[in-house]
């Protein structure tokens, strides 16, 4: 039964647990057995909350869609109350937030059950979960390689069979890109879709949305189902589905036409391996009757990644100021990675025109990409121009605080558009290199569509199969 559950995906466990042939405990205790197996070679759990597992797993639990199903949170922005949450920061080694965030109050009442904090860098800036406090989390595929991030602590716990979904969070590509690296599905909503609140209405300008990783579709649409909606007070506000999302899944796609990009939008090279994957989807898309063709992304690099830099500068500015307010003192030397504190003196220098002006900035390319979007219903890219990096590929040596952020910006170059545009994007688990690493591809729909793109991803899975394990890999 042990070997059964952990091929489960979370919509399969529910219903094993609604029919009373497994309990909430029983499926507590086998995926923490799990975790305590195969945590300490990769490094993705770095808060146990066992023991609160196991009392909520006996207590009486919400009737919602995912009744007993084990769940891990990111320890950025899954605040759960009474927990400590450092944001993969020395400044918040210690921090205990005394609330739940409304996402996990959604999640909570969904049924599931939290079992500890995933692995982050600090305050989520680069794409690899590897920080000074929490070490780095290790890919399940090859553990001298990179899990991508910023929630690739969740997603080495997925792929790795630990639980069958985990919360995620994207402001540049963080839900995405450690599913492209892991092997995984992860779909970033439209801006305001999730709840950011309490403390939050947005995060750097509404570069940020939450959701989840996962291992199915169809697990991804129903835990969207359950937490998205209106976040009271917010500033912004998705406009609502037309029906619930896990409908979607399976449901019919149409003929769709499908845009075509494979040259970075920065003008560098993409690996051959990443363009094979978009190629070969491509073919694919062919064969299951949609129309294909290629387009270009004209964007002026240069501005715009001056602007993404300042409101990101600011952004992480404002988080250091928000965790120095929560533990009641200023940071102290070590309290911060370098690149943090470089990026927080860049924001000191940042004036409000200066500020908003790169919003302006941003604002206008969303115009611009999405107006390239006329006679399209998606956009296929990759979603990493490279195979998931070797771990300190993204290190800065300390009299090159920036290395590792100007490095990503190469690695991460597709992702980081819908940030700023808001739109819902998706990464597909559809390709393996001969490395034996995953390798994603990236589909990107208009403001709203997330229904689109569970009736495409459930297309594509169907005609890819069931996902493979990195527990039978050679890696």
């Amino acid at each position: 039964m042990k070997q059964e559950l952990e091929e489960l995906d979370a919509t399969a466990c529910a219903e094993l647990i609604r029919r009373g042939e497994v309990s909430p405990l029983e499926m507590v205790d086998a995926a923490i057995a799990r975790i305590e197996e195969r945590n300490p070679a990769l490094n993705a759990v770095v808060t146990p909350m066992f023991e609160l597992a196991r009392a909520r797993a006996q207590a009486p639990l919400p009737d919602g869609p995912f009744r007993g199903v084990p769940y891990l949170l990111k320890d950025l922005m899954g605040t759960f109350a009474g927990v400590r949450e450092t944001s993969g920061s020395a400044l918040l080694r210690d921090f205990i937030p005394p609330f739940d965030s409304e996402l996990v109050s959604r999640l909570k009442a969904a049924g599931f059950i939290v079992l500890g904090k995933t692995n982050t860098p600090e305050f989520g800036i680069l794409p690899t979960a590897e920080s000074a406090l929490l070490g780095p989390a290790r890919n399940p595929w090859n553990r001298a390689h990179s899990t991508g991030g910023s929630s690739g602590g969740s997603a080495a716990a997925v792929a790795a069979r630990m639980v069958p979904a985990a919360h995620a969070n994207d402001g540049g590509g963080s839900i995405r890109i450690p599913a492209s690296c892991c092997g995984l599905f992860g779909l970033k909503p439209t801006r305001g879709r999730n709840p950011l609140g309490p403390v939050y209405g947005d995060v750097m300008n509404g570069l940020v949305v939450e959701h989840a990783v996962t291992r199915s579709v169809r697990d991804s649409a129903a835990i969207l189902d359950a937490t998205c909606g209106i976040d009271l007070g917010a500033p912004y506000f998705a406009p609502p589905p037309e029906r619930p999302y896990l409908k979607e899944v399976g449901a019919r796609t149409g003929r769709l036409r499908i845009g075509v990009t494979i040259e970075s939008p920065l003008g560098g090279a993409t690996h051959p391996d990443c363009a094979k994957a978009v190629n070969d989807t491509a073919r694919l898309l062919e064969e299951l009757g949609h129309e294909v063709a290629e387009i270009r992304a004209a964007l002026d690099v240069n501005s715009l990644e001056d602007a993404f830099i300042k409101i990101y500068a600011c952004g992480i500015g404002q988080n250091v100021a928000m965790a120095a307010f929560a533990v009641g003192r200023e940071p102290r030397e070590g309290d911060l990675e370098p690149l943090t504190a470089t990026l927080v003196e860049m924001s000191r220098g940042i004036t409000g025109a200066d500020y908003l002006m790169a919003v302006l900035t941003l604002q206008a390319a969303s115009r611009q990409l999405v107006s390239g979007f006329d006679g399209f219903d998606a956009w296929l890219t990759p979603t990493l121009t490279e195979p998931p990096l070797p771990l300190g590929t993204l290190d800065s040596p300390p009299e090159n605080p920036l290395h590792g952020l100007l490095r990503a910006s190469s690695y991460v170059p597709f992702t980081a558009l819908c940030n700023f545009t808001g739109q819902p994007a998706m990464s597909m688990p559809l390709h393996w290199n001969a490395a034996g690493l995953p390798i994603g591809v990236q589909f990107i729909a208009r403001q709203g569509q997330e229904g689109l793109l569970f009736r495409l991803a459930a297309q594509l899975e169907a005609a890819r199969g069931a996902l493979r394990s990195p527990l039978k890999s050679p890696g």
